[in-house]
């Protein structure tokens, strides 16, 4: 296992539709294996894979930051099925760094993907579980917490984050 780079506004790569993944050999395990100790150095509760530069349709969660083991969570390929109700909260962002935003997202989601494994599977998420399921599928789908705020606030926090993330002189 490795530690990747966790790719930060304006990475390209945090922009685009990642590709599904289609194989689930040694390749993807030692990506999987990656993300998760990425995420813990963050540390994170959950990671999508275009965050460490790949354009693939994977993502780990672990609620427990690696406390609880059998509380990783793995999915390729996740597709949210189901949404119920709503609810606006503060959510940060590894690829956004010392930022939080308030953000409208589902109370409670139901999403099917696949294990590290390549088995279908189906989670029910609610509360956290459902707002870091739907925030590293956004990261999939190429969309930022910039993205869900109003067009007033995005430049602001933008302007925040160029002169956070500028290099120091």
């Amino acid at each position: 296992m490795a530690t990747r780079e966790i790719h930060t506004w304006p990475s390209r790569v945090l922009k685009e539709r990642a590709a599904p993944v289609e194989e689930f050999g040694e390749e993807l395990q030692r990506l999987i294996d990656d993300m998760l100790e990425t995420m813990y150095a963050a540390p994170g509760i959950g990671l999508a894979a275009p965050q460490v530069g790949v354009s693939r349709r994977i993502m780990v969660i672990d609620l427990s930051s690696g406390t609880e083991p059998e509380q990783v969570l793995i999915l390729a390929n996740p597709e949210i099925v189901e949404t119920v109700g709503e609810v606006t909260s503060e959510e940060g962002c590894l690829s956004l760094p010392e930022f939080s935003l308030k953000i409208r997202r589902a109370e409670s989601v139901v999403v099917r993907g696949y294990d590290r494994e390549g088995l279908e599977v189906e989670v029910r998420g609610e509360d956290l579980l459902a707002r870091a399921l739907q925030h590293e599928i956004d990261h999939l789908d190429g969309v930022l917490l910039l993205d869900r705020v109003n067009p007033f606030r995005r430049e602001i926090v933008k302007k925040k984050l160029k002169k956070a993330l500028a290099p120091a002189e």
